[in-house]
């Protein structure tokens, strides 16, 4: 089990955490968002961090129905605050360009802490992309499932990679666009569709994967009202991602954030489906804070076969 975190980012830092909330900066913009994990006290003063934010994200109270994935919320912004802005991100010959924008779920396009899957999967399509493992003419082709505004996506596709990007919302589609182009990519697949669904017609069809990168919510919704809940269907779809992935060769990047899943439980379905497999890895994500508390972020599992 391993704790994993990234410093590659130059424009991003995780400032301050506490009293459910943290302070970042992404560019040279800083934010105030929610975060349930951080129940500590913060190390700066309030007044501090109303001095430095340029907006803050403030939850609507009421109560949340059974099954919404987000609670909506609002910004408040400061004069100079624009509603939308870019960063940047580098790893070796990698250069990615975010279009963050402040959105009414609090999500800005972008979450950091996968920054160290994408320089994972980039470095394994790096390796793989020019015939080592596989004919020369063929790219390895690559699934990116809840794919969301795509940052991996883009790592795969910046390192060479055939990339099937599916996701159940057509604005966040639209949005992954932007930044494909933004970076200076294109010809990635884009598919507004239930994940469940896809895959299911996928092992009917025969297609498989040389990577396949799944990022599942909690909870969500498909295109036609499908119901996603983690607890009843992740089993379903790492069992079909065996089916998908290519059985000589290739990866499996899984990234869960549900508060409460602990870092064995990806860990426990992937070896009953996979087995064990050497080198596998599995753990928590996190930042740490100007004051040294380690945020946590996520669990994570990946291996390469």
């Amino acid at each position: 089990m391993e704790i994993l975190t990234t410093t590659d980012w130059t424009e991003y830092e995780l400032i301050d955490t506490g009293n459910r909330e943290k302070l970042e900066r992404f560019g040279k913009y800083i934010l105030i968002r929610p975060e349930p994990q951080a129940v500590w006290q913060k190390s700066m003063p309030e007044s501090e961090w109303e001095r430095l934010s340029h907006a803050r994200y403030v939850r609507v109270k009421g109560k949340k129905t059974a099954g919404d994935e987000y609670e909506r919320g609002s910004w408040v912004r400061k004069p100079k605050m624009p509603e939308q802005w870019n960063i940047g991100y580098h790893y070796q010959q990698m250069n990615l360009t975010f279009r963050l924008g402040l959105t009414a779920f609090g999500h800005i396009g972008v979450f950091p802490e996968q920054s160290i899957n994408w320089n994972y999967i980039y470095d394994w399509v790096t390796k793989n992309a020019k015939g080592k493992t596989r004919a020369a003419e063929v790219p390895p082709k690559v699934l990116n499932l809840f794919a969301y505004t795509g940052g991996a996506s883009l790592a795969a596709k910046a390192a060479g990679a055939d990339v099937v990007h599916v996701d159940s919302v057509k604005p966040v589609i639209t949005w992954a666009k932007e930044m494909m182009d933004a970076s200076g990519l294109d010809n990635i697949r884009w598919v507004v569709e239930d994940a469940m669904n896809f895959v299911r017609r996928e092992v009917k069809r025969g297609n498989i994967y040389d990577g396949i990168i799944l990022d599942p919510p909690a909870y969500g919704r498909g295109p036609d009202g499908e119901k996603w809940i983690l607890e009843d269907s992740i089993d379903e779809i790492i069992a079909i991602s065996k089916q998908l992935l290519n059985p000589a060769h290739g990866f499996l990047v899984l990234s869960l954030y549900s508060m409460g899943f602990s870092a064995l439980i990806p860990e426990n379905l992937v070896k009953t489906r996979f087995g064990d497999i050497p080198g596998m890895q599995s753990g928590e994500f996190f930042f740490q804070d100007k004051g040294n508390r380690r945020l946590p972020l996520g669990t994570f599992l990946r291996f390469i076969k």
